[in-house]
């Protein structure tokens, strides 16, 4: 089943056009990495898919259910309240973290389940100490996030956006902030979710991680998608020429 449809969607800021005729489908299970330069709108679709930016045209659908509904070209969202619901099936990861500094790693991870999804505190808890040893962060949930590497900080992000069951992950950049050893072990935690079978959509520009981990790879540029397929197709074997120029500016 389709858990993101994203159909001819089309965003601006003003006169700058960011995002034109955007369609896309990401299935329960599947991986999919989205490549290309900056300023190319990866940000930009990736915000609008998540409801923090409102779409100008186009039809967006999360877990089967209707966010957006395209009318004569404008997008036209549903109710408030549905999609205040809608937010519980996807979590997002961004890349400054966004932890609350007043709060401990352990509460930092149950705040939203206990507070916003309503579930039993004590449950809560003990699952939040499981996802934060899954993340490699035992023992550090009485911490403040200003006692924690920017890596130890992303992954707490993680098992917070974890902690709330959802049934697809968004990344964004989520080691842009972070240098190459530290990314290493980011990377490593990704690749596990793949292998739980987490559904995710991650923007990066980890070309190797994408290559080894994503089911499917999206390559951007002006604001449209130029070239989708597999790992080995869009990487190894890309057919469109902006596609090469952009990978062989990478290699160098």
């Amino acid at each position: 089943m389709g858990l993101l449809e994203i159909k001819n969607l089309k965003k601006s800021f003003g006169e700058l056009n960011v995002l034109s005729n955007i369609s896309m489908d990401v299935s329960e299970g599947e991986v999919v990495a989205i490549i290309g330069p900056s300023g190319s709108g990866k940000s930009t679709l990736l915000r609008c898919a998540t409801l923090l930016e409102v779409m100008d045209g186009g039809s967006l659908k999360l877990d089967g259910e209707d966010a957006a509904v395209d009318e004569n070209g404008t997008s036209k969202y549903v109710s408030k309240k549905k999609l205040h619901e809608l937010k519980n099936s996807f979590g997002l990861v961004f890349q400054n973290f966004n932890l609350f500094p007043h709060y401990t790693v352990l509460k930092n991870v149950i705040d939203a389940p206990v507070c916003v999804q309503k579930r039993n505190k004590e449950e809560v808890i003990k699952e939040a100490k499981e996802l934060l040893k899954k993340v490699g962060l035992e023992g550090k949930e009485d911490s403040y996030p200003c006692q924690l590497s920017g890596g130890q900080q992303q992954r707490v992000a993680i098992a917070r956006a974890l902690a709330m069951k959802p049934k697809m992950l968004f990344f964004d950049e989520p080691t842009s902030a972070l240098d190459p050893e530290i990314t290493a072990g980011i990377l490593r935690v990704l690749r596990q979710l793949a292998e739980d079978k987490m559904t995710m959509i991650i923007v990066t520009h980890e070309i190797e991680f994408a290559k080894k981990v994503a089911d499917r790879v999206i390559f951007m540029d002006g604001g449209v998608i130029v070239e989708e397929g597999s790992p080995s197709e869009v990487i190894d074997n890309p057919k469109n020429e902006r596609t090469k120029a952009f990978l062989q500016r990478l290699e160098k």
